[in-house]
């Protein structure tokens, strides 16, 4: 049975005040290639902290048109202190006043005792950090009163005494918790060339069942003498390997909510659309990758 989900199996974009007026204006018959409303918006609530103001005015008359998503960037659910209290009281205020149709969060930590990182820091794949983890995602279901999704972060560095696989980690995560995933395809092209690992079974290993929401995003790309590293800034535009991911998954797993991620360097609304299109065209079977193997050399990084 797949995790169920109130977002609309379809494209979504992430929010950003830019946009506001065009979201809520009709979409333009000359947008090129065709592109659709999106189904639904993300943000995230830490930009919302605020009681009032221009921006939840803005976000008040989005709400009342298009489902939400709240994407966290600041519970530190992996921090050894636990959970941040004050951004969890935050979110759930924010979550009465909205009813977003999902929550998530980052298999990650940002802060310890006295301090708080702009960086979602990577965790342990072990027994210890698996339990402690699972201690902080029921404490926050347990206060928001809903199941959340938390997903799979672009690494940098891999722990040397892992016990399990990333996949493994976040399978039983969701086991343990009833949680689900949140599938960044972007951050398994990251870690993979990164560390080396095989993204096309990276992908594979994720139980469809389990995933809620799926990201796609672009990176940076620098070249060093000891190989290329990709930084997640989602700052350009999506990446052919990772469409070739996502199509890869959306084969096996069937039409998702598919969010269009792009926070930095953020382009025109119509661009968005663009981008959102073919994820529409993806799942509905127009757009196909026979393989990553087809691609370019030089675009599949280390992940073939």
């Amino acid at each position: 049975m797949n995790l169920p989900s109130d977002l609309p199996p379809l494209p979504g974009i992430g929010l950003k005040p830019q946009h506001y007026s065009a979201v809520l204006q009709p979409v333009s018959a000359s947008i090129l290639p065709p592109a659709p409303v999106p189904a639904w918006f993300e943000v995230h609530p830490q930009n919302y902290s605020g009681a009032g103001g221009p921006p939840h005015r803005w976000l008040t008359a989005i709400a009342e048109r298009f489902p939400l998503s709240f994407h966290s960037v600041g519970l530190s659910l992996g921090s050894a202190g636990g959970v941040d209290v004050a951004e969890l009281e935050q979110l759930a205020a924010l979550c009465k006043r909205y009813e977003p149709a999902s929550v998530s969060d980052h298999l990650s930590w940002s802060g310890s005792a006295n301090n708080r990182y702009p960086d979602l820091l990577p965790v342990p794949y072990t027994e210890e950090a698996l339990g402690h983890f699972a201690r902080q995602i029921d404490r926050v279901q347990d206060r928001l009163k809903r199941r959340i999704l938390i997903e799979n972060p672009s690494r940098y560095l891999a722990f040397a005494r892992d016990d399990m696989s990333e996949a493994q980690f976040l399978h039983l995560l969701c086991h343990q918790t009833g949680c689900g995933i949140l599938l960044d395809i972007n951050n398994i092209e990251v870690s993979a060339t990164n560390l080396g690992l095989d993204a096309q079974a990276m992908i594979d290993s994720i139980d469809p069942s389990l995933v809620g929401e799926v990201h796609l995003a672009g990176h940076a790309r620098e070249e060093h003498p000891d190989g290329v590293l990709l930084i997640d800034d989602h700052g350009s535009a999506i990446s052919e390997v990772t469409w070739a991911l996502f199509a890869r998954f959306a084969a096996r797993a069937g039409r998702k909510p598919v969010l269009i991620e792009w926070d930095t360097d953020v382009p025109d609304y119509a661009v968005l659309l663009g981008e959102a299109a073919k994820a529409e065209a993806i799942m509905q079977g127009q757009t196909r990758f026979a393989s990553l193997d087809a691609l370019p050399l030089d675009q599949v990084h280390a992940c073939a």
